[in-house]
């Protein structure tokens, strides 16, 4: 097993989380090349301190594949890993604070109705053509499906970038079926936003995830409309978005920004 080794970024410091995601997540997109993994990081934002935690065959290779030049790098046995980072405590709760992500929501639109219209076993048969488009975006860009809730998904992704290009390779999959199709369309409404949520038992909790439906339940179908940080996150990328005057989401007590995600094809 090769080395881990642990190492921290520049003193200085100071930018908010989702920037410091946007780091990590370019050094993801670069380990491969350096033959590293890179398997979780700390980010302290009142010590200005960023810490990750990375397998690698040497030093030397840690700080290639690093994106920003660490202030030290610490080489450490995988068997003392544990010991190096003091063990763990569980939270009372059993709730465990996730990584930085962009999470999804998705709905399908007028699902009752839609049951009650062509029965159980054909809305059965619907639903799974449902789930197959989406969880194939979902694999085809790094999503991971936390929940069904019965006639949408939540997921989340380690990066912005490809939450948008995931939720864009969904609505264009359903475009095409509902195309095809001679029966009942498929319409999904999508709420994208990032923040660093809590997992328990394989699902999310958290203010990211309640913005994430709100923003969601705030759409129309085919309508993907993403918060401030995502748009922000996805700067320099050729995702095009569409700002929408603020709103006011249920549950919060200040209007938000959002944006609209420019998803179909040109000439469309």
């Amino acid at each position: 097993m090769r080395d881990a080794h642990l190492h921290g970024r520049p003193r200085s410091i100071t930018a908010p989380p989702e920037e410091v995601a946007l780091a990590h997540e370019m050094d993801l997109q670069a380990q491969a090349k350096y033959g590293v993994r890179y398997t979780r990081y700390w980010h302290d934002p009142d010590a200005a301190r960023v810490y990750c935690l990375v397998e690698a065959p040497s030093v030397h290779a840690a700080k290639e594949a690093h994106g920003l030049l660490p202030d030290e790098v610490i080489e450490v046995p995988p068997e003392e890993v544990e010991h190096f980072l003091g063990k763990a405590r569980p939270s009372p709760l059993g709730l465990e604070p996730a990584p930085f992500r962009a999470v999804m929501f998705t709905d399908l639109q007028d699902s009752t109705p839609l049951a009650r219209e062509v029965g159980d076993a054909r809305f059965l048969a619907l639903l799974r053509e449902h789930d197959e488009i989406i969880r194939g975006g979902l694999a085809a860009n790094g999503g991971r499906e936390m929940k069904h809730t019965g006639d949408g998904v939540l997921a989340s992704f380690v990066s912005a970038s490809r939450a948008v290009e995931g939720v864009i390779a969904i609505q264009r999959a359903l475009g095409a079926r509902n195309q095809a199709s001679d029966g009942p369309a498929l319409r999904v409404r999508v709420g994208v936003t990032a923040g660093e949520p809590v997992e328990s038992s394989g699902d999310l909790f958290g203010s990211a995830v309640n913005l994430a439906a709100r923003i969601c339940a705030h759409a129309q179908p085919e309508q993907v409309l993403v918060s401030e940080v995502v748009r922000e996150l996805c700067l320099g990328s050729k995702l095009e978005f569409l700002p929408l005057p603020p709103v006011e989401l249920k549950g919060l007590s200040e209007p938000v920004r959002l944006y609209e995600v420019r998803w179909r094809d040109p000439g469309r």
